[in-house]
């Protein structure tokens, strides 16, 4: 093991030579990022896809509430997605962007309520969820 942090290898920690990504979460921070990836639905499904691939290993509760939350907000940024590409349209395009703007309304909401079941340590799972990552 390296005696100083410039010295040790590519990608070992400090903790008998493990890799720095590998180390498993304590139970705070497990429930903090499973957190964060439901609050992470206001901006879509990107952030909660992000922690799913880069904790779904260090952590259950996280990988467990990730998946949950990338399995909710999947659909709904797909779709207000598309209604904002509609929105372009002249004429019907005012209805597209009202449409976007209650699914980006909805998605708030649930993901907000989630955040905060999940944040008190108890697991959420979404009403209506299509759970298309298994």
């Amino acid at each position: 093991m390296a005696e100083y942090p410039q010295d040790r290898r590519d990608g070992e920690s400090e903790y008998h030579g493990a890799p720095a990504r590998a180390m498993p979460l304590t139970a705070a921070e497990d429930r903090q990022w499973a957190t964060l990836a439901h609050f992470g639905g206001i901006l879509g499904c990107l952030p909660s896809l992000l922690i799913y691939l880069v904790f779904r290993d260090r952590g259950p509760f996280t990988a467990q509430e990730s998946k949950e939350a990338l399995n909710f907000t999947l659909p709904p940024t797909a779709a207000a997605v598309v209604c904002n590409i509609l929105a372009l349209i002249p004429v019907v395009g005012n209805v597209f962007a009202v449409l976007a703007t209650l699914v980006w309304i909805a998605l708030t909401v649930f993901s907000v309520i989630a955040g905060i079941q999940v944040n008190r340590g108890q697991p959420y799972r979404y009403r209506y969820n299509l759970r298309l990552i298994a």
